[in-house]
């Protein structure tokens, strides 16, 4: 998506997205350790907890970065 067309900046549209989808993962995630501990595969359960846990850690890292942007007032709107 081009500059411009969101109202932010790329970086900012860029780290939303990233941050929705390791928070959309990291729910599915959930259903797999439970299928893995059902199955009782714990390695693999540990696995994926392990997967939705650095997905929390890459959502959590997006909202800091964009606090850093909004505080820097460099979020948005898109410069012309």
């Amino acid at each position: 998506m081009a500059t411009g067309e969101t109202g932010f900046k790329d970086v900012a549209y860029d780290l939303v997205s990233v941050q929705y989808h390791s928070l959309k993962a990291g729910h599915d995630y959930g259903q797999y350790v439970r299928d893995a501990k059902n199955a009782g595969e714990t390695e693999i359960a540990d696995f994926f907890q392990d997967v939705m846990r650095e997905d929390s850690e890459r959502a959590a890292r997006c909202h800091d970065f964009l606090t850093e942007l909004a505080e820097k007032g460099d979020i948005g709107p898109a410069a012309s």
